[in-house]
């Protein structure tokens, strides 16, 4: 019987695929798009949403705004934060996950909101955590500029290492609810944390219950090699954007050995390698499909303003027909080295079309076909499992019926997902296998 691996899908509260013909019209603010979404990935037995967030419109391209706002690229888009409230209170098994960057939130605040939906949930909340990696996010919050990189990561350790004491400062029974002594919680189990620390200061309690959890499910997506570091320490699950089968072995079986150097456990630490499955009811209509996106110059401007928004580089300035020159940047290091492939000889027109399936080939086809490849890499990378996202920067229903419907129960066939929820918690989903 072939290993099982684990699903997830990476959304943002933004914009549907508004003029496409199976659309939900570009208005998605009420949150009811995303609620039907995850109530299909739910069906589908998918270990969690993840809804990513950046706190800025990019005009790293161009030095505009313009193709952002156009195409709906980087804005606009909502809070997270009450959507995962929202697709919580509407499921049941589902794990939700939300990103918050440790530069825009007071630690106290953080811990709190994390347990607050974690209780709403049920132990279903996981936070994505991220350190920004735009100036213009930084100017948002009244810095002229990020932090150095290797600066960024310290800070999150010791931001992190706040609130695991935050969400520690109440016992898990510490709510006693004595009829007999009028007694709702045990103040002897509930106390400050008096935590100093080089960047951050606090005094605690949290004034909130504990989650079910404890502490929050943790996402993150190290790329760099620091960034690998802060991902193997920290997460549960991590999100990762290697290319090929070579690389993704390469990226897991370092995280699972600095895991395995710091005193974890590797097995506790899931790696989703993103991937951008191409579905039609044959191999040649899925390849005709991806075909009329890519060599579109929509998709070509589209895919380089993406880059360029969270890399801090303008990807204008560049030759299509030639390699990129080797680039280092401030912002995420590890979606620029992803990007890039480096040392493989690629000019950037490649570059750009490699990334409508992220460097992944015999990921469009039917769904039988994809499903079998799928098996195959997992099988040569070792594990852990996948993050949806949708090839065309967009998603809609009939992308998200093409996953659900058409590539999941190709896979459950395999044995190769689940077919069934069996735990409560989302970091328990996680460990399950």
């Amino acid at each position: 019987m072939p290993k099982s691996f684990h699903l997830a899908w990476f959304m943002n509260f933004s914009v549907d695929d508004w003029n496409a013909p199976f659309s939900a019209g570009g208005k998605p603010w009420d949150g009811n798009f995303y609620v039907d979404m995850a109530k299909a990935m739910e069906r589908a037995c998918f270990d969690y949403i993840m809804l990513e967030d950046t706190l800025m419109i990019s005009e790293a391209y161009g030095h505009s705004m313009e193709v952002y706002l156009k195409h709906a690229l980087m804005g606009p888009k909502s809070d997270p934060m009450p959507l995962a409230a929202l697709i919580a209170s509407k499921t049941s098994n589902l794990g939700v996950v939300a990103t918050m960057s440790t530069m825009a939130y007071p630690p106290f605040m953080l811990a709190r909101l994390c347990a607050t939906v974690d209780s709403i949930s049920g132990g279903r909340f996981g936070w994505n955590i991220v350190t920004s990696g735009e100036n213009l996010a930084a100017q948002n919050f009244g810095m002229d500029e990020l932090p150095p990189r290797q600066d960024r990561y310290d800070m999150a350790d010791e931001y992190v290492e706040l609130c695991k004491q935050l969400w520690g400062s109440w016992d898990q029974d510490a709510v006693v609810l004595d009829r007999e002594t009028g007694t709702y919680a045990d103040f002897r189990k509930v106390r400050p944390i008096n935590f100093v620390g080089k960047y951050y200061k606090c005094r605690g309690p949290l004034n909130c219950v504990p989650g079910p959890q404890g502490r929050p499910t943790f996402v993150q997506a190290g790329g760099s090699p620091r960034g690998r570091q802060f991902a193997a320490m920290t997460a549960d699950s991590i999100i990762a954007a290697a290319s090929g089968n070579e690389a993704m072995k390469e990226y897991r079986d370092d995280i699972r050995a600095r895991a395995a150097a710091g005193g974890r456990d590797p097995d506790e630490v899931k790696v989703f390698f993103i991937v951008t499955p191409v579905l039609a009811e044959t191999e040649a209509a899925a390849k005709a499909k991806l075909d009329d996106y890519v060599s579109s110059p929509e998709y070509q401007v589209k895919t380089l303003a993406s880059i360029s928004s969270v890399t801090d580089i303008d990807f204008s300035q560049f030759e299509l027909d030639e390699e990129l020159p080797r680039l280092t940047t401030n912002g995420e290091q590890g979606s620029l080295d992803a990007f890039a492939q480096w040392g493989r000889g690629k000019t950037l027109r490649q570059l750009i079309s490699d990334r409508a399936t992220r460097g992944l080939d015999g990921v469009v086809g039917t769904p039988d076909q994809v499903a079998k490849r799928l098996g195959e890499v997992m099988e040569a990378v070792g594990g852990d499992g996948f993050l949806i996202s949708s090839p065309f920067q967009k998603v809609s229903r009939q992308y998200v019926t093409e996953i659900c419907e058409g590539l999941v129960p190709a896979l459950q066939r395999r044995g190769l997902t689940r077919t069934a929820y069996t735990k409560p918690t989302l970091r328990e989903t996680l460990r399950e296998f």
